[in-house]
């Protein structure tokens, strides 16, 4: 999450003022009487079918009386935005990009090649099991069963 960052959008209904606001997870932006925070973003791998880009995103809002009050809690979704909208007679927000990073070769990619620095195949740390001395002895019938059927 730490290289995240979205980019939100935000319109003043009142005035028609929009702007953007870039954030990182965690992070707060208040402009004016309203507070965006961005608690999350995401975007589907470049390798899936559908394309998804969404944002989990807290809106405050200060009233007239001074007191602050969330007004919109939830994901919101670039390709979706009927899907989840902040509804708020003055303020409206939107995501316009999350960028983050992905493995390089997609979804079948191998995170090592398994080799040393000397070409050699690596070893494993973990402990190893005994190998077995013997075959182990085929399993007999418990003695409790053999007595039952001798009655």
């Amino acid at each position: 999450m730490a290289e995240r960052v979205a980019t939100l959008g935000l319109l003043n209904k009142r005035n028609g003022v929009s702007r953007d606001i870039v954030l990182k997870p965690g992070k707060a932006a208040r402009i004016g009487d309203v507070v965006v925070r961005l608690r999350a973003c995401e975007q589907t791998a470049p390798w899936e079918q559908e394309h998804y880009t969404g944002a989990f995103v807290q809106v405050d809002v200060a009233g007239s009386d001074k007191n602050w009050r969330r007004v919109f809690s939830g994901w919101l979704f670039k390709e979706r935005p009927a899907l989840n909208v902040v509804q708020h007679p003055i303020y409206d927000v939107w995501v316009k990009s999350c960028a983050m990073t992905f493995p390089e070769g997609g979804p079948n990619s191998v995170a090592g090649t398994g080799l040393s620095n000397t070409g050699e195949a690596a070893r494993s740390s973990a402990k190893k099991s005994p190998t077995p001395d013997a075959e182990a002895p085929e399993p007999t019938a418990p003695a409790i069963a053999a007595d039952n059927a001798t009655r």
